[in-house]
């Protein structure tokens, strides 16, 4: 288990990714360990029209929201699952960058912080021969709050997947980003699994075969406040 204190007696910095962090991990990263979060669900709730979308055509980013909170938005379309947990890495930065790093990830927290995101210390689990124990201690986690201006809430899932599939943004398809965090949570351990992704990968087939259908189902959710690429 990484400990919340290093070898120095200081407090390491470790931070954990849920999104596209996972495939693109933060410079000077001496370890990572892959694991779950307990108490969250990840969804792709977050507004983003700088990255994955535009103003016109929001595309839709992962956020990290307390289960409790969350619960209040479920619905037939998105069944609150109660064995949902949130896959993804816990980095622990080189002590001698880990101010570079923090600085690096900076602009990313203060747009968390504007958009509505509060940084909360949690446990990572992981599972070895079958029993869950915790593998890492004290890292910084990015959570939403539901009340900040760019959450959309539940959508159903196959208008969500049409939209995902449709929008584009300065940082490229809003597709990509949904496909290379699901291939990338399915590789993390055999045991890592996302209801969420599962269902909207089962939408973004569908959108495969029924592209132009999509086309004339109503537009979702928009909002005028900026949204980003999660930096988790």
């Amino acid at each position: 288990m990484v400990s919340a204190l290093g070898i120095s007696g200081e407090k390491p910095y470790i931070v954990f990714g849920y999104g596209s962090l996972i495939w693109k991990p933060p410079p000077y990263t001496v370890r990572q360990v892959p694991g779950f979060l307990k108490g969250y669900v990840r969804r792709f709730a977050q507004s983003s029209w700088d990255h994955r979308g535009t103003p016109e055509n929001p595309g839709r980013v992962v956020t990290l929201i307390h289960s409790d909170d969350w619960q209040q938005f479920s619905s037939v379309n998105d069944p609150f699952p109660k064995d949902d947990i949130v896959w993804g890495v816990a980095y622990t930065i080189d002590p001698a960058y880990a101010e570079e790093v923090k600085a690096y990830l900076g602009a990313f927290t203060n747009e968390k912080r504007l958009a509505g995101y509060t940084e909360e210390t949690i446990d990572v689990w992981g599972v070895d021969n079958g029993k869950e124990e915790i593998v890492v201690q004290g890292a910084t986690v990015y959570v939403g709050r539901v009340g900040n201006v760019d959450f959309v809430g539940s959508e159903p899932i196959d208008q969500l997947a049409r939209h995902i599939w449709l929008s584009e943004g300065p940082s490229g398809k809003n597709k990509d980003y949904f496909y290379s965090l699901a291939q990338s949570v399915r590789e993390l351990a055999p045991e890592s699994k996302d209801s969420h992704l599962l269902a909207l990968e089962v939408g973004m087939h569908f959108s495969l075969k029924d592209e132009a259908g999509f086309k004339t189902m109503p537009p979702l959710k928009s909002s005028k406040f900026a949204g980003s690429d999660t930096c988790a």
